[in-house]
């Protein structure tokens, strides 16, 4: 017995080891952080394929919704980008940043030592950087430059320029009375996908994930297209024959019942002619897909380097995006199409991967989501909530209704309106109600063709969204209180 006992102390000396040597590969997957790729797209609205959309081809983004969470009611706090991009890399409401145009830098303001997003990635031991726009640039002219970019949040950035900006010259304008970066203007374009902007931009991002792989990052990829000018190579518009393209069909008189603070685009349609319409409707499909195009190719480098599963990506829009519904073009409204953004958030083992959610949901809940997916804290004042409970079962409760808000005016004229959604209202109050309300059954009118804020028939529906509308506009948002 005494002679077996050096045996077995070498014996249980190579368990110890072999267990150890196998436990140890587990224990760094545990303890390693997650990465995360920021995906972002410029005016972007829901005209996709994983959104129902019978025509636009995004193959990509579809399989990214296959792999992540689709939200099918996520909202911008305001459709413009500047005050929206502010809003979710703050985690504050537009009332709060008090940024409403395109103009102001939020770091001039009270808000001058607000810790963004990928700011508080930075300062726990991320690498951090961006590719194209994140911040607020205006496209087409501040393309190639950092524009209202934010120093602090990064400590990379990379401003691709490509063919596009330089031959702005071959555009072809039906709105030539407008700027650029609001008009109906398009180029079918000759060249390759890698000459263009975002196709510089998505090679630039490609070798940041190469180079950075063995570190944990925040990659933040800022797409320009589908904003206008609506540019993309040749074969991309062939994928949308003219003769496909509809515009959408709105009933008689339907302008009739809505208040006129609601219209921005004025006269309706800017009095184009069906096809110049269905010209940029069909440049604006095939801007989609290039974009979608660039995607994959993010999406295919994720795999190659074996960084899918341990890397969260977030695909978002800055805003909605009107394509003739009530004659009406863009953002700066409140109607559904203008407030409604693609969301998908795709979480390493998150149960709920792979399916929709019909939850309301906003922008400004992307910021707590992440710093909760990657077991940061996140700052005490944020105004979102974490999506956590709903990418794991999309139909968890959630009874948080989503804000829009949007200005009119300037000066002294200026004045707000204010837009609440839940899963089957959308109320929207101008100027406090003094220049007209509007309220939307989405259950039996999803065009928003017909206004019942004034129809006795659904009284205690107005006045229950009127009282929620009412949680928004209260001093402890105003103020910055969540």
């Amino acid at each position: 017995m005494e002679a077996m006992k050096p045996r077995l102390a070498v014996l249980l000396c190579l368990l110890y080891f072999a267990v150890s040597s196998f436990s140890l590969p587990a224990a760094e997957n545990v303890s390693r952080k997650l990465n995360v790729l920021f995906i972002a797209s410029d005016d972007l609205n829901n005209a996709l394929g994983c959104y129902g959309h019978p025509l636009v081809k995004s193959t990509n983004l579809d399989r990214l919704a296959k792999r992540g969470v689709r939200f099918d009611r996520a909202y911008t706090q305001f459709p413009l980008c500047s005050p929206s991009r502010v809003s979710l890399l703050t985690g504050l409401r537009p009332d709060t940043t008090r940024i409403y145009d395109l103009q102001k830098d939020f770091r001039k303001t009270a808000l001058s030592n607000v810790v963004t997003l990928p700011q508080l990635f930075r300062q726990n031991g991320y690498f951090v950087a961006r590719v194209g726009k994140i911040f607020h640039y205006g496209v087409p002219g501040q393309i190639g430059t950092s524009g209202l970019d934010d120093p602090q949040s990064w400590d990379k950035v990379i401003n691709p320029r490509g063919r596009d900006k330089d031959e702005e010259n071959k555009l072809i304008n039906h709105t030539p009375k407008r700027g650029l970066g609001s008009s109906l203007s398009f180029l079918a374009a000759e060249g390759t996908d890698e000459e263009q902007t975002d196709g510089k931009g998505a090679l630039e991002a490609i070798r940041l994930l190469e180079e950075n792989r063995d570190k944990p990052f925040f990659l933040a990829v800022g797409f320009y297209r589908p904003h206008c000018p609506y540019v993309a190579p040749k074969k991309y518009f062939g994928l949308y024959p003219l003769e496909k393209v509809t515009l959408p069909k709105d009933p008689q008189n339907d302008l009739d019942d809505i208040p006129p603070a609601a219209l921005w685009t004025k006269p309706p349609n800017w009095v184009l002619s069906e096809r110049q319409l269905r010209e940029a409707l069909q440049a604006y499909y095939a801007s989609i897909s290039f974009m979608d195009a660039q995607v994959g190719k993010l999406l295919d480098a994720l795999d190659r380097l074996k960084l899918a599963e341990n890397t969260v990506i977030v695909f978002w829009s800055d805003h909605g995006y009107l394509t003739g519904q009530h004659g009406q073009w863009m953002k700066m409204s409140l109607f559904e199409e203008s407030a409604r953004v693609p969301l998908i958030v795709c979480a390493p083992d998150a149960r709920g991967n792979g399916k929709g959610c019909a939850r309301t949901v906003e922008l400004l809940d992307v910021y707590p989501t992440l710093t909760e997916l990657c077991h940061l804290a996140a700052p005490k004042n944020l105004h979102g909530h974490s999506l956590v409970p709903l990418l794991n079962n999309p139909k968890a409760k959630w009874d948080r209704p989503a804000y829009t808000q949007v200005t009119r005016g300037s000066g002294r004229n200026q004045f707000m309106g204010y837009s609440v959604r839940t899963e089957r209202w959308r109320y929207t109050e101008w100027d406090g109600d003094k220049k007209g309300a509007e309220l939307y059954d989405h259950e039996n009118d999803p065009g928003e063709h017909n206004n019942l804020a004034r129809d006795a028939k659904f009284a205690k529906a107005a006045a229950e969204m009127k009282n929620l509308l009412g949680q928004l506009t209260s001093a402890d948002v105003r103020e910055g209180r969540p």
